[in-house]
């Protein structure tokens, strides 16, 4: 079977007017060959495409959105193309108000001249007498001013893609061109229903612009959290080379520039420290209040902030490839990725519009059928059109999502998808790993054991750091760095073989050493059964207890720490406050990862699980019934995460941990784990009540438009007034997610 690796791209779209548009885009793009997946965005019109390189490329996928009449560019996320986006925006806004605000003056005069003389107010006898003319001129204006909608909505019509604007076009061209037929038979003095309705045609384009404009307005805020995090990068750096320093802009910088970062200025980009001793605020990106110090060889984040000595830096990373960089674009992916609640609303919104021209037709036939006149069906046709909003529709998740995924992002915790926002809500255990997740990883030797006359502790040592100096497991740093604080010398091990979640082994001197468990030395028949009660006093203390054999003989113990992490007990704490159980998986012996958790206070213990076994263990406890949340940091938690229903990596650990888990938490404090899944819940929590009012407002909507309390009650709903609720549904959904700047943690206090 080919193993595609697929691109993943951002394009940002232009000329969206509704959530049908983002639904036909998604759909034809998805369809197409070489693409695995297509997400459009419409509350942040964002395209994020997976596709296969080889087959489809970004110019062709370009093209594909241009033949359906919108414009797309690869977002590259550089601090000058936001720039060029937002005062993109700002214009489109300063468009759209102007719009609004001609349209609505022009319109006055239309609904006066309508309502003004069926109540009694002063017309001139002049204006009176061309009442029709002028409402036709007036009228025209408004619809030449906004003609951009008509424009869109024919062409998605004739093309049999209609959206939004299509809607528009209809109910304000017939209410329109039906005026100017009636106005030609009255100025022929020939008898009919003479109501008119260019006032409705003009109504009907005021509060959809200033829908629009509102639209806008409301959207744009929901992307605070992006603009925010653009807007700390730093705009320039000041490198040195050789011994010159030279201010250039951040844009230019390289990796292995060497830069000078004076108090009180930010770090240009990610780097090592190689000369001078300073405290840097992280606030900005790990949400941690108190300044760290840094000294030669510590790494330093770029968009932080020097607080007091002057230091010097080598680049290491620039540009997209920083830290601050891989969060603006994993929030940019979450906003524009789905939950799986959102897919019911495209298919919706992709069928909603033909759907309700359908309606407005069957409603029309049925009226004249019972009876009524051409001017009455023609009303509730104009009003069935008008009130539709499959924008609200489209807006419910990603206004919500963009509000979440900025939250968790203040707060130093990436969001990576909206299917993370939804499954959140339904776990019910979460599983750490012990090992660098609930404990430091930065275990210690504690206790060193002689069990063979003539070999000392500083033997068993030496032996024991000789073979471990070629292994990179936490447990062999620690008995490495024993030997260094010790100053014992190391000797020359050969054949060394390391035994993944066992030990290690080699020789020295001629002598087979095995160092690991109790599995290692059983598997290589070496009778520890004398041990036990030795290593059971450690291991009932939480120690890991290393046995050392030569030549299948055991000639030592060794003790080994690993203290647990500051709030490590408030984490579990808080999620049993949730109503949630914790487990803990381990490939240390049951003794020893009992005794951290009897510490942590967990509920199920996962003692002895080989580094390939813990996504099986995952994938038990989802047999058993459990919607299973895995919290990792290294290389061999990612099939783990992998396999559990949400994937919580820790941002101090590895890459592949950090890529495969479907959250991240930049900082060390496992309490975020608690604070993301709040966060998770409550966004969703926001989606599901905008999902809940945008299907509720259509389907109480489009009958009431469609003359279903007329029989009863003789009422019937004006499609001026439908236009101004059809502008005003958007708009509540999106303030209905801006709501969440104010949201609190409820468990964390």
């Amino acid at each position: 079977m080919e193993n595609n690796k697929y691109e993943k791209e951002t394009f940002n779209i232009y000329g969206m007017h509704c959530a049908a548009c983002a639904s036909a885009i998604e759909s034809t793009l998805s369809k197409e060959k070489g693409v695995k997946e297509a997400n459009v965005n419409y509350g942040t019109e964002k395209l994020v495409i997976e596709f296969d390189d080889k087959i489809i490329n970004p110019d062709k996928i370009r093209k594909i959105i241009k033949q359906l009449d919108y414009d797309a560019d690869i977002d590259n996320m550089d601090e000058r193309t936001q720039i060029n986006l937002e005062n993109s925006k700002e214009k489109n806004i300063i468009k759209l108000r102007n719009t609004f605000i001609i349209n609505l003056l022009l319109s006055i005069p239309i609904i006066y001249l309508e309502m003004g003389m069926m109540v009694g107010l002063a017309v001139p006898k002049f204006i009176e007498a061309y009442v029709f003319p002028i409402q036709f001129i007036l009228a025209t204006l408004v619809i030449l001013n906004s003609l951009e909608i008509w424009v869109s909505g024919f062409k998605k019509m004739v093309k049999l893609a209609p959206n939004m604007d299509t809607l528009i076009f209809i109910a304000t061209a017939v209410a329109y061109f039906y005026s100017i037929v009636v106005s030609i038979f009255i100025f022929m003095n020939m008898t009919m229903d003479h109501h008119i309705y260019f006032e409705v045609a003009s109504f009907i384009l005021v509060f959809i612009s200033l829908g629009k404009y509102l639209e806008s307005i409301t959207k744009g805020r929901a992307t605070q959290a992006i603009k925010k995090l653009i807007g700390l990068q730093p705009k320039d750096a000041t490198i040195i080379k050789d011994g010159i320093s030279t201010k250039i802009p951040i844009s230019k910088l390289k990796e292995g520039d060497i830069v000078l970062v004076k108090p009180g200025e930010k770090i240009p980009a990610d780097g090592i420290v190689i000369d001078g001793y300073t405290a840097i605020d992280e606030k900005v990106i790990t949400g941690e209040s108190i300044p760290v110090e840094k000294q030669i060889g510590d790494q330093v984040i770029g968009a932080t902030i020097n607080k007091t000595g002057a230091i010097k830096i080598e680049i290491t990373r620039v540009g997209k490839d920083t830290l601050l960089g891989q969060i603006i674009k994993t929030v940019n992916e979450a906003i524009g990725s789905k939950a799986p609640i959102q897919l019911l609303a495209d298919k919706v919104s992709l069928y909603f519009v033909p759907t309700v021209i359908l309606i407005a037709l069957a409603s029309v036939f049925y009226w004249m059928f019972v009876g009524q006149s051409l001017s009455f069906s023609l009303s509730i046709f104009v009003a069935v059109l008008i009130i539709a909003c499959p924008c609200a529709l489209g807006l419910a998740t990603p206004s919500a999502v963009m509000m979440g995924t900025g939250i968790a992002a203040k707060n130093g915790i990436l969001i990576k998808n909206g299917k993370a926002l939804e499954v959140a809500k339904d776990i019910n255990i979460v599983v750490f790993d012990k090992t660098g997740t609930l404990t430091r990883g930065e275990p210690s030797v504690t206790d060193v054991v002689e069990l063979k006359a003539g070999i000392s502790i500083e033997d068993i040592i030496q032996i024991s750091a000789s073979v471990e100096n070629n292994s990179e497991h936490p447990l062999a740093l620690a008995i490495v760095n024993e030997a260094k604080n010790r100053d014992i010398n190391l000797l020359n091990a050969k054949d060394f073989q390391a035994v993944p979640g066992s030990g290690v082994l080699a020789i020295i001197n001629g002598q087979e050493i095995a160092i690991g468990t109790r599995k290692l030395m059983n598997d290589h028949n070496i009778d520890i059964s004398l041990l036990e009660e030795e290593m059971a006093i450690f291991e009932n203390q939480g120690k890991t207890t290393i046995i050392l054999s030569s030549n299948k003989e055991p000639i030592g113990l060794i003790a080994i720490a690993d203290t647990l992490k500051e709030f490590s007990i408030d984490a579990v704490e808080y999620i049993h406050k949730m109503g949630k159980k914790v487990a803990i998986i381990s490939g240390d012996n049951k003794r020893v990862a009992e005794s951290i958790a009897n510490i942590v206070g967990v509920d199920t213990v996962l003692s002895e699980v080989l580094p390939h076994e813990k996504s099986l263990e995952i994938k038990r406890l989802q047999e058993e019934g459990n919607v299973v949340a895995m919290v990792g940091d290294g290389i061999n938690d990612a099939p783990a995460l992998a396999q559990a229903d949400l994937g919580i990596a820790l941002g101090s650990g590895s890459d592949i941990a950090m890529e495969t888990g479907e959250i991240v938490l930049i900082k060390n404090d496992l309490r975020d784990v608690v604070l993301a899944i709040e966060i998770s819940k409550y966004t969703f929590k926001k989606i599901k009540q905008n999902l809940f009012w945008a299907f509720l407002y259509n389907v109480i909507s489009i009958p009431v438009a469609a003359g279903i309390l007329y029989s009863y009650t003789g009422w019937l709903l004006n499609p001026s007034i439908a236009g101004a609720a059809m502008a005003f549904s958007s708009v509540s959904v999106v303030s209905n997610s801006l709501l969440m700047k104010w949201y609190k943690p409820k468990v964390i206090s």
